[in-house]
């Protein structure tokens, strides 16, 4: 991001979809007389023995071989080729309601979305159009949306869906709200980005986790439809590693950050622009580094094309008049030249090939190795 005179108005970036709802969890705790935090001895045994258990229970769930070696497709993330297979159904799908179920499975078929993503999102949005609560048969909630699968109306009017063909798209009938959310998913990467395509559905990633749990439990055998955070294990995977620790933490950092919306002007923890990302990645490391793209060209040490490496900052858009560089990416593996980037407004932190960028980079720099002053860079 480069300094600007005037702030820009944003949208939302994912067709005005708001968040719905937050889950708060309560906690009660016993107080001694003189303030002091205590815990029961039977919840103290009660949580050892709940961890004992999961330590069983996990690997049953989610299939041991997962938990312990690392997903198919490596560490970084899980291979999703097969993730439009549409799974059979356990019987927690039971309690879906017939008709429910027949328009999930239909909608998953002509999506190529998986019927329990959908039916996940389904229970967890309105518990199958059955929660008694407002803006489901009819009106809106307090954030205008509507329906079953929870459409607001300028979403829908984007990605609504006559799905029975009677002429209308009704985001309070089932029929067409359910391919109309499979629509959604579809367009915002799902299958092969299927958590990043949740989150974009609500931007929590409680939200995520939620719809993905319910998903298993309507799968029967083992469920697993995502990877990490959105990008192709083509992408994620091969990335040589990090020169020294510093650079270490600012890759996990931003790779933990895949998926979250770009926001102008912010700088997490939830959203972010570019040069946002850049810092608050160089921060957590524990190096200070300016805010703005065209500062931080100016901070770093300048790398050579061709010799750039992991953690090194690429910078683009270098115009006329301008101070520095108005965008900036972190290098992730310049061996394909991957970078992880905020791009723009009403796109995600993803993976990105800065060999392609239109334009081209205008140069590399290494935080790690600062001028000591904010005048023209210096070369390695």
């Amino acid at each position: 991001m480069r300094l600007r005179r005037r702030l820009r108005k944003i949208g939302s970036g994912f067709g005005g979809r708001t968040n719905s709802r937050r889950f708060v969890s309560l906690h009660r705790f016993a107080r001694t007389d003189r303030g002091a935090v205590r815990l029961p001895i039977v919840i103290i045994a009660g949580t050892a023995a709940m961890f004992l258990l999961s330590l069983v229970a996990i690997p049953l769930f989610f299939g041991a071989n997962q938990l312990y070696q690392g997903a198919a497709g490596g560490g970084d993330c899980t291979d999703t080729s097969g993730a439009a297979t549409q799974p059979q159904q356990s019987g927690d799908a039971n309690s879906i309601p017939s008709n429910y179920l027949a328009l999930y499975k239909k909608a998953g078929q002509q999506y190529g979305i998986p019927w329990n993503v959908l039916a996940g999102i389904g229970w967890v949005e309105t518990h199958h159009g059955t929660l008694k609560a407002p803006g489901v048969l009819s009106g809106e909630n307090f954030a205008h949306a509507g329906g079953p699968m929870q459409f607001i109306p300028g979403t829908w009017k984007i990605y609504g869906v006559d799905g029975n063909n009677d002429g209308k798209k009704d985001r309070y009938d089932p029929a067409d709200a359910i391919p109309a959310a499979a629509n959604l998913l579809k367009h915002d990467g799902a299958p092969t980005h299927m958590r990043s395509a949740i989150f974009a559905y609500n931007h929590l990633v409680s939200y995520v986790n939620n719809v993905l749990s319910t998903a298993q439990k309507y799968a029967s055998g083992t469920f697993n439809v995502v990877q990490a955070n959105g990008p192709t294990c083509a992408d994620m995977n091969g990335a040589p590693a990090a020169p020294n620790a510093v650079v270490a933490k600012v890759i996990t950092f931003a790779k933990a950050q895949l998926g979250k919306r770009y926001v102008y002007g912010a700088v997490g923890p939830d959203t972010f622009d570019c040069s946002g990302l850049t810092m608050t990645a160089y921060r957590t490391a524990g190096v200070t580094i300016p805010r703005l793209s065209d500062a931080q060209y100016w901070w770093g040490a300048s790398v050579p094309k061709g010799q750039e490496q992991p953690g090194d900052l690429v910078f683009f858009d270098y115009k006329h008049g301008h101070s520095g560089p108005g965008h900036v990416g972190i290098v992730y593996n310049p061996q394909k030249g991957i970078m992880i980037v905020a791009p723009h407004t009403g796109d995600v932190v993803k993976l990105q090939n800065y060999k392609t960028y239109p334009g081209g980079a205008v140069g590399f720099t290494r935080p790690t190795a600062h001028n000591g002053h904010n005048g023209p860079t210096k070369h390695l």
